[in-house]
């Protein structure tokens, strides 16, 4: 595999950290933070005109066709500049299951909806017990005639107040493999029955909400993939999630190592800088090196999701792994050295420490993780 950044990929990083510069300013984060639905329908019209939303979409639905790996150097900006958007809801979350499984009009009209900017989606997949497993979906889908049915509540939903539509798992049938008897739906958010209430969850800019669907209808046309058979494409998805995941990550955790260096070079304190200190120079050149490692595992993950490598799996835990530990470790240690005004409202030092941390649990924790990869190396 090689590693390093073709040139195509350098502009394409140096083009998104320009414009997160420009438009993803910190009033603007701060703005996002107060607001219920989250995002600016306006950037996200100017990310679909630079053709971010369907970068990885086919040509035919409205695409770029690059590979995942360019999908990824867009997330760890992301994660640097904390950009609120439902990017990842929408293209990686519902675009990816959509494009493994949906049926050739599907493709067209969503995919195609997704990559202009028309339209937003949100995964609606954990119920009560929070765990992305088939296990857990215990929402039921009654068949009448054409139609399904949908009753129950899906809890911890990211950016459903954004939502146009919701691609929904619920069970069509029992069955004692807990995999078997799930099907994929799109369901409209507008669609009456359906009931969203935000949350206040640790994380202000990656809004969470529960979705009650009450007595909901959704057309037989609506279903993605075969019924019975929607977890493998959520499964497949949950690849590529949890390594996007990993890569906004590490833009946080450089982030927060850059704002550690710059503040370590400023702030005196007994007469000299503190980043004269042993101590400090010792923590900063901790968090460079955890970092490189993560940044390693990383880009081998999505470089193997990429290629379709039988390795991705294992690439895939073992990046989640690390990268969730050495960046809450970063962002502890960048929060210790700013000192009093690290955990203040007013400094962003906290924004990053909360969304490594969600990142952390979402898809499976550094130690769900490991113990994957001791399975698989077994």
């Amino acid at each position: 595999m090689e590693w390093a950044l073709t040139e195509e990929q350098e502009m394409l990083k140096t083009m998104a950290r320009d414009f997160m510069e420009k438009e993803c300013t910190r009033s603007h984060v701060r703005a996002m933070m107060e607001d219920e639905v989250g995002y600016s329908p306006e950037l996200w019209k100017k990310m679909a005109e630079l053709g971010w939303l369907g970068l990885i979409f086919p040509e035919q639905f409205g695409g770029q066709a690059m590979t995942f790996r360019d999908l990824t150097i867009l997330c760890e900006e992301m994660g640097r500049s904390l950009l609120p958007s439902p990017f990842i809801s929408t293209v990686i979350l519902c675009g990816l299951p959509i494009l493994f499984a949906g049926s050739e009009q599907q493709k067209k009209e969503y995919l195609s909806k997704i990559a202009e900017g028309k339209a937003t989606f949100a995964l609606a997949v954990l119920e009560e017990d929070g765990d992305f497993w088939p296990g857990g979906i215990k929402m039921r889908a009654e068949q009448r005639g054409n139609e399904y049915i949908l009753n129950g509540t899906k809890m911890f939903v990211w950016d459903a107040k954004a939502a146009d539509y919701f691609l929904l798992a619920a069970r069509t049938r029992s069955s004692r493999d807990p995999e078997d008897g799930i099907t994929l739906f799109i369901v409209d958010a507008k669609e009456w029955g359906v009931y969203v209430s935000p949350l206040n969850n640790i994380d202000m800019l990656r809004k969470q909400s529960d979705v009650v669907f009450t007595n909901v209808p959704v057309p037989a046309e609506n279903i993605v993939g075969e019924v019975h058979k929607g977890w493998e494409p959520l499964k497949r998805m949950s690849l590529y999630a949890t390594a996007a995941l990993c890569a906004e990550m590490v833009g946080c955790g450089e982030k927060v190592l850059d704002m550690t260096v710059t503040y370590a070079k400023e702030r005196v304190a007994y007469g000299v800088v503190i980043g004269s200190f042993q101590a400090i120079k010792h923590k900063c050149a901790d968090m460079l090196s955890g970092l490189e490692y993560a940044r390693s595992l990383m880009e081998w993950a999505c470089l193997a999701l990429s290629e379709d490598s039988p390795e991705a799996p294992l690439a895939v835990s073992m990046a989640k792994a690390y990268c969730g530990d050495v960046c809450k470790k970063v962002c502890d240690e960048g929060v210790q050295i700013h000192g009093g005004i690290g955990f203040s409202w007013e400094h962003d030092m906290h924004l990053y420490f909360k969304r490594v941390r969600t990142n952390d649990t979402a898809f499976g924790s550094s130690t769900f993780h490991r113990e994957l990869v001791a399975q698989m190396l077994e």
